[in-house]
């Protein structure tokens, strides 16, 4: 993978500027860059959609949790990610990644893409469902309800990253 990727940016990129420059050539300089120019607006309206509908989608989690109620599902297909991504392939100059950003920013187009990316990932052994409580788990997160970190739900320090072992009460006396 490290050899590969790096080749494969370069092919990419090789590919665009050939593209770029055929573009340019058939018709001129100044519709190439009106082409790049819509390309960064559209790309940056993408972003800033697909950013407000995650936000949305957050706060409306965070606050179903907070009532204890059950979340429902996020608005859109829960797929702003890969939104996001073709807002970010049109802001990028080149009419290679224009077009793969175009169509990621189609909704039928990012569902499959995005159940094609959930089974590459279930296939690599990445959980995808989250325990109760969210990806923190029932705790509420690496601190947990009862404050600092390593303590766990009663606050003893008997749980968390760096507890695990057991706590006698007792005195420290100090010999010196």
């Amino acid at each position: 993978m490290r050899t590969v990727l790096p080749l494969a940016v370069a092919a990419w990129a090789v590919l665009e500027i050939w593209l770029l420059v055929e573009v340019a050539s058939a018709t001129n300089g100044f519709v190439v860059l009106l082409c790049i120019v819509a390309g960064f607006v559209l790309g940056a309206a993408a972003v800033k959609r697909a950013g407000r509908s995650a936000w949305r989608n957050l706060t409306a989690q965070v606050a179903a949790q907070q009532q204890g109620t059950v979340p429902r599902p996020p608005e859109g297909g829960g797929r702003n990610g890969l939104a996001m991504l073709g807002g970010l392939l049109l802001i990028i100059p080149g009419f290679l990644s224009d077009a793969v950003g175009l169509l990621l920013l189609l909704p039928p187009v990012r569902r499959l893409a995005g159940r094609l990316l959930d089974r590459s990932l279930r296939r690599r052994g990445v959980p995808l469902d989250f325990p109760p409580g969210g990806p923190m788990g029932p705790m509420g997160g690496p601190t947990g309800p009862g404050g600092g970190p390593g303590r766990g739900p009663s606050g003893d320090g008997s749980g968390g990253p760096s507890g695990g072992g057991k706590v006698i009460q007792g005195e420290v006396v100090d010999r010196d």
